[in-house]
Formats: structure tokens, sequence, C-alpha cells
């Protein structure tokens, strides 16, 4: 399976632009996170579990997570693939617990790129540049904003992995100020 298949597969199923950009930044922090973790040679990997995560939950979110495999079958992707994909759904959507390193990567930074990305846009830059995590910690603990991310799921993704909630938001956000220009510049090209 190529990032070809897997960007046309995502865009088949998703045509909203916050589930492309989520797409995107996941599949981004996933990349550089592999890497950083001493991965490297599986980043394609980890990059394209975290682009299809969310692939059915735009048109089917009643059935988030025990719809993918349906849909990455049409892209012939291997079980490995689909496991990562719908165990980031643990204790939400399904049952299927996160084993791996990179699942459990995935689990933890799915949630908190949704919050730190709704934290830039009220920054005045709307970037994450210039974001300190005692400011992404405020936000956190903060819990009208951004409601809809999950603080529990977050802190359960930290306790998987065995770090701090500072390490969490220090790798997630490092990550994502790494290759925003990158997910900007591409989320564009989509959009034209």
């Amino acid at each position: 399976m190529t990032r070809e298949q897997a960007l046309n597969l995502l865009r088949k199923y998703n045509k909203e632009a916050f589930h492309l950009l989520h797409a995107l930044t996941v599949e981004a922090v996933m990349s550089y996170l592999a890497n950083q973790l001493g991965h490297g040679d599986q980043a394609d990997f980890w990059a394209l579990c975290g682009l299809l995560h969310d692939v059915d939950f735009e048109q089917f979110p009643s059935e988030h997570c025990h719809k993918a495999p349906q849909l990455l079958a049409e892209i012939n992707a291997d079980e490995k693939l689909i496991h990562a994909v719908c165990s980031h759904g643990f204790g939400i959507a399904c049952d299927i617990r996160p084993e791996h390193e990179m699942e459990k990567v995935l689990f933890a930074v799915d949630e908190l790129t949704g919050l730190i990305g709704a934290a830039a846009k009220m920054r005045p830059s709307k970037s994450v540049q210039d974001m300190e995590v005692s400011s992404l910690k405020k936000k956190f603990k903060d819990k009208k904003f951004a409601a809809g991310c999950s603080r529990d799921v977050i802190k359960q993704g930290a306790e998987m992995l065995g770090w701090e909630l500072d390490v969490l938001f220090t790798n997630t956000l490092n990550a994502m100020k790494a290759t925003e220009t990158l997910v900007q510049t591409e989320f564009q090209q989509l959009q034209s």
C-alpha cells in the first residue's frame, strides 16, 4: 500500500476540512515521533496509521473503528495497520487494546493534537510555533476549552506509554512545531 492509495482512500470517505487537516496532522506527528523514539525504519508505517486512523469517522461516526477494516480492505491494508487504526478507539469506540508502542502513541496523540490545534487557533499567531508547554497545560486544565478533546483519553495514553503528561505534551508539541509548515502546505494543496 502506498501513501497515495492511503490518501485517496481518506479523501474518498472524508470531505470536511477539519477531518482532512486532523489526519494530516496526526500523520506528521506519528512520523516525527517514530524517528524521535528510535523507530525511523518504521516511520512510513507509523505515518500511514496516523493518516488513516479516522478513515471511517466522518461518514460512519456510529460505527467508528468498526467500519474501518472494511474500508481499509479496499487498499489491501495489512492486519497490523488495521489493528493499529482500530486500537486508537480503545475504550471509546471499540475494545481493541493498543499493544505496540506505535499504537499507544497513536492513542495518546490523537486527542492531544486536537487540543493543541484548538489552542493554536486562539493564539494571535494562529500557530503552534510560539506555544509553550505551560500554555498547553493551562488549556488542558480548562475543561470548557475544546471540551470534545477527552482529557481522560490523553491521560490514559500517557499512562499506557509510561510517560508523564509533560513528556507527552512536550513530544507532541515539538512534533507539531516541526511539521506545521509541511502539514499546512499539503492541506492547502488538498483544498485546491
